[in-house]
């Protein structure tokens, strides 16, 4: 039983030792590299559509607020009017 552990705790490290070469490797860099520059061009899309989400946003809160103001102003004629006819009564 002794002998297994010691035999499967050798193949581990070997595996591992192996791996690490593996994964330090030039192929295994290039590999990185290209992972790495597929997620830098995803980044600046995100970052592109959230710039043009803001600049709609502001624009859609700027409209907003021109229609606030417009209703007010509209409202506030009505009531003058209101007045002014309730007055000649």
């Amino acid at each position: 039983m002794k002998l297994k552990g010691i035999g499967i705790f050798a193949l581990g490290t070997l595996f591992g030792l192996e791996g690490i070469k593996i994964l330090s490797s030039k192929d295994a860099k290039k590999v990185y590299a290209h992972c790495t520059a597929g997620v830098l061009r995803a980044k600046d899309n995100v970052l592109d559509q959230v710039t043009t989400l803001q600049e709609n946003c502001t624009d859609i809160y700027e409209e907003a607020k021109a229609i606030n103001e417009e209703r007010v102003n509209k409202e506030s004629e009505e009531v003058i009017v209101n007045k002014k006819k309730s007055g000649k009564k």
